[in-house]
């Protein structure tokens, strides 16, 4: 995930949350967790600094880790489920080397 701050100094739940196109309470959930702790204003607004802003950087990249771990032992799980003697039939994907060329267009003749 690439860092998309570029000033020093503390930001409101809400601008953390466009930042990282998150939702508020994903991070209040974090607070109530332990895993964020932001410092407070004298009104009980969160302030989270950019070293909160870097932990939050780091549980975000764990968790969309574990969420593809999560996916890839599912999915090899029902295809096991489905064909138990097919497992060495699986083909690993690989990206395209490029854009598909698009369909010529029809010659239009008078």
């Amino acid at each position: 995930m690439a860092t998309k701050r570029k000033s020093k100094g503390a930001y409101m739940i809400s601008a953390v949350a466009e930042m990282y196109e998150i939702h508020p309470q994903t991070l209040r959930l974090y607070e109530r967790e332990g895993l964020l702790k932001p410092s407070r204003t004298e009104g009980n607004t969160r302030l989270y600094t950019d070293e909160d802003l870097e932990r939050l950087e780091f549980i975000l990249n764990r968790q969309m880790q574990s969420f593809v771990e999560y996916v890839r032992s599912e999915m090899l799980s029902r295809f096991q489920q489905a064909a138990p003697n097919s497992a060495s039939a699986i083909v690993p994907i690989r990206k395209a080397d490029a854009a598909p060329a698009r369909p010529a267009a029809p010659s239009r003749k008078p």
